[in-house]
């Protein structure tokens, strides 16, 4: 009788522990259905920001994402190249399925033709190749590498340029800041094709500032994000109805009624960026024979010193700087030139950590300034941009000539150290106007002391966003390009992410904070952590209630022998 009854509780028991592991497969198979990501990385490379996860899930069409970096790279692209596929398997996901991806080799395509037009046709586009070189079989290799891609919605298409970075980092720290920025390039390249800004920048004028072609690529850039007004500060009320206001480069002097104007639209929580000269330099009249460097009277450093920032009327040289062409001889009739130094016009390769700068390539810049900061209270100050540690500094007035190019360097005199020449300003500001009248000829007589919580940024560079003009067409050339030396600067890349960080209410600007630490697994690694976390996921519950059922069932068989 007893063993009949212990027969029934073991079968009972077997019955139990086959249920219990058919339930937990059930519910795996089950949660398979369901959306589910974690995390377990320390650096939390494959968290997406909660930014980014609210515009894909607010995609009403169908985003594709035609990816080019395909084919058999070193270990250093295959990174990226994966690092690029994890993140558009993630959005794709929470777009709920309105987002395709192909992965592309341009190298595939067999017909020569074809595959140079199908090349001409992505540089023309914005995607430019990369000839990468490496050692395959004892051998060095060239092969052409497109980091790059197109992202199309509803018939508008824009290019992303993955192959991010500063040029002066290592090979493996350049990829891994283009690893860093992979989910802020592509989510903003589907926010400026799948989401219309409303937006409105207003570009200044009236006081001498660049010319509209002289701004045309940042104008123009601009416009795929916000919509862009000009006007002249002497002629409109007031700036109520813009976001943002850009002065760049003034040379003549703003009356009280216009610093009014700027005043009480940042008291009201507007944003500004000032790209402003203390010093009136120019290369025309350098070029002519020299000149003397003098402060300009442009009225605005009351304004600025309410805000906390002093624009010094110095003259920043750098021994890291641009070059200029210079005749150094003739060849009988003939000039010869050569690519000199010109430490007038600094490469800013020093940045801040700050979202705007983090991970930028170099910027150029002409005749620059220092900035010191001021007590302005319940202001936040962040330096974004610094010269090199070799700078020197100089007071006015600062005689300018070419013959400077030609002279012998001492070390010594270039020990000013890295000098700010770009700040953030954040708060709350204290008009200018606080306790004042306001002007005569300006309609809004209500002075409003205090301001709301706001950001500006001001540069001490005028010409940081000038594009130059090709002077045989008249066309404008990129912001940054150096026609001399053929190289394209990040003056553009500084410029639109200074004012996405300004107007970005929602903080996408801020995924460009994320950080992956460089481990020497990362650069062999075929498949990464998450991998082995979801199958640990899945496998881990029934081991576990494996060994829970069988240790169950041997402690009872033991009892029942015991009977």
């Amino acid at each position: 009788m007893v063993t009949v009854q212990n027969k029934s509780r073991r079968s009972s028991d077997i019955l139990k522990f086959v249920g219990w592991v058919a339930g937990i497969i059930l519910l795996n198979v089950l949660a398979a259905n369901f959306f589910f990501r974690l995390d377990l990385t320390e650096d939390k490379r494959y968290t997406i920001a909660p930014v980014t996860k609210q515009m894909l899930s607010s995609l009403e069409n169908e985003v594709v994402v035609d990816v080019y970096l395909e084919g058999d790279f070193p270990a250093g692209f295959k990174r990226l190249q994966q690092s690029v596929r994890e993140t558009l398997d993630e959005f794709r996901i929470y777009s709920g399925g309105n987002l395709r991806f192909n992965f592309i080799d341009p190298n595939e395509i067999s017909d020569q033709e074809q595959r140079t037009e199908f090349i001409t046709n992505l540089a023309q586009k914005g995607i430019n190749p990369t000839n990468l070189r490496a050692t395959e079989e004892g051998k060095q290799v060239e092969r052409l590498v497109f980091p790059g891609a197109i992202v199309r919605y509803n018939g508008k298409e824009t290019a992303v340029n993955l192959l991010k970075g500063n040029l002066a980092a290592s090979p493996d720290e350049r990829l891994n800041q283009s690893v860093e920025g992979v989910e802020y390039e592509l989510a903003s390249a589907i926010r400026k094709v799948a989401f219309q800004g409303n937006k409105v920048i207003g570009y200044i004028t009236g006081q001498g500032e660049l010319q509209m072609q002289q701004v045309t690529d940042l104008l123009g850039s601009l416009q795929e994000y916000y919509r862009v007004a000009r006007g002249e500060l002497g002629e409109i009320p007031s700036l109520q109805g813009l976001d943002l206001i850009i002065v760049a480069k003034p040379t003549e002097q703003f009356t009280e009624a216009d610093k009014y104007k700027i005043d009480q639209f940042i008291m009201k929580g507007g944003k500004a960026v000032f790209f402003v000269d203390a010093l009136n330099a120019n290369m025309d009249s350098v070029g002519a024979g020299g000149m003397f460097a003098v402060p300009y009277n442009l009225n605005l450093d009351d304004l600025l010193f309410r805000y906390g920032v002093r624009l010094n009327p110095t003259l920043v040289m750098d021994l890291n700087s641009g070059f200029i062409p210079m005749v150094t001889g003739y060849a009988g009739d003939r000039p010869q030139t050569e690519m000199i130094n010109w430490r007038f016009f600094p490469l800013l390769n020093n940045f801040s950590q700050h979202p705007i700068t983090r991970n930028l390539d170099a910027v150029y810049t002409r005749f620059v300034s220092t900035i010191d900061t001021v007590r302005a209270d319940g202001i936040t100050k962040t330096p974004l941009v610094f010269t090199s540690p070799y700078s020197r500094v100089l007071e006015p007035p600062v005689p300018i000539t070419l013959e400077e190019a030609r002279m012998e360097v001492n070390p010594e005199l270039f020990q000013a150290g890295p000098e700010p020449v770009g700040y953030l300003l954040e708060g709350a500001f204290t008009s200018l106007f606080r306790n004042r009248r306001p002007p005569a000829g300006v309609p809004d007589t209500q002075v409003k002391e205090q301001g709301v919580p706001t950001k500006i940024a001001v540069f001490s560079d005028g010409d940081l966003v000038r594009n130059e003009i090709n002077p045989r067409t008249g066309q404008a050339y990129e912001l940054g390009f150096d026609r001399y030396n053929n190289i394209t600067f990040a003056n553009r890349d500084m410029a639109m992410n200074t004012i996405h960080y300004l107007l970005d209410s929602e903080g996408l600007i801020n995924v460009r904070s994320k950080q992956i630490e460089l481990r020497p697994l990362d650069r062999v690694r075929v498949r990464d952590e998450k991998t082995y976390w979801q199958l640990l996921n899945l496998v881990a519950p029934i081991v576990l209630l494996s060994i829970f059922g069988v240790t169950r069932y041997y402690l009872r068989k033991r009892k029942y022998e015991h009977f």
